[in-house]
């Protein structure tokens, strides 16, 4: 029997039309619209795609975008600059950096300059801290988003045996860290880990982030298990196909998210839930 797909796309929409009634009661209640400073430096089509759609789901939710971009030229000083203001701009309530950034630029020194109540991809040291020590003010996006697909499927996480294939600080270290929080055995692979498909085997839910593109093959899962496909590649035939290969683990898992159509457009909805409570926080404070 095929696994159930876990509708990405339909679950953001039913989050992002929340987002949008829980906005429009807080400009009612506030006068204030929550806004959101988005920072796109350079012209690589990936990344102007992504801040498009972003923008779009903004747009349609009800939040002010203030967006700025900058040629692939701009000095890390400049962006620097830029980020102050928004950081000191009390119409800003988030601030998202669209990585990756020009070679002349350091990411972690950008990211690191958001102010830590405006950030609301939960890259900053700060955030990271607060996720690690359990008690999160705001959860990267994409983990955040994944989290929820799994809690879609109506199975518990708590005593699941979990595989989190790879490490990244975007992905793979919050992920584990949440999944942890909800009480599953954790594991975490990556280049360098021996026996991989068999530890993966053994998991009852697997988040794929290793960016190889249709990787975890069929034997590699457990049947039953909850497969989430966070990778995103192109084949030389142009395809877009994540890190799973879909058709043949389909067949044998329980649960499964599709590529596209599945961890992108939950990534998006959770920046907007980011946002308006970084809103409510940012107003309750002032």
């Amino acid at each position: 029997m095929s696994a159930h797909v876990i509708d990405g796309k339909a679950l953001a929409q039913d989050i992002r039309a929340a987002v949008a009634r829980d906005i429009a009661q807080f400009h009612r209640q506030t006068g204030i619209r929550p806004g959101l400073a988005v920072f796109l430096v350079g012209d690589d089509p990936a990344s102007a795609v992504y801040v498009r759609n972003k923008k779009k789901a903004c747009d349609q939710a009800g939040l002010m975008v203030d967006e700025h971009t900058l040629p692939a030229t701009t000095s890390q000083a400049e962006l620097l600059r830029l980020i102050e203001q928004a950081n000191s701009d009390s119409r800003i309530h988030g601030i998202l950096v669209q990585l990756p950034l020009p070679p002349q630029i350091e990411s972690k020194i950008v990211l690191n300059a958001v102010s830590p109540e405006k950030d609301v991809d939960g890259f900053h040291p700060c955030n990271m801290g607060r996720l690690v020590e359990g008690d999160p003010r705001i959860v990267p996006c994409t983990p955040y988003g994944i989290l929820k697909m799994i809690q879609s499927t109506g199975q518990a996480i708590e005593g699941k045996r979990a595989v989190v294939l790879g490490r990244s600080n975007i992905v793979g270290k919050p992920m584990a860290i949440l999944l942890l929080q909800h009480h599953a055995t954790v594991t975490v692979c990556h280049s360098r880990t021996k026996e991989l498909p068999a530890i993966c085997r053994e998991a009852d839910i697997v988040v794929a982030a290793i960016g190889r593109a249709q990787y975890v093959k069929a034997e590699m899962v457990k049947p039953g298990a909850i497969v989430i496909d966070v990778g995103i590649n192109r084949l030389d035939d142009g395809r877009l196909v994540g890190d799973v290969d879909f058709d043949p683990v389909r067949e044998r898992a329980g649960w499964i998210s599709p590529v596209p159509g599945g961890v992108g457009p939950m990534t998006i909805a959770m920046l907007l839930v980011n946002t308006i409570e970084a809103a409510k926080r940012l107003v309750q404070r002032a």
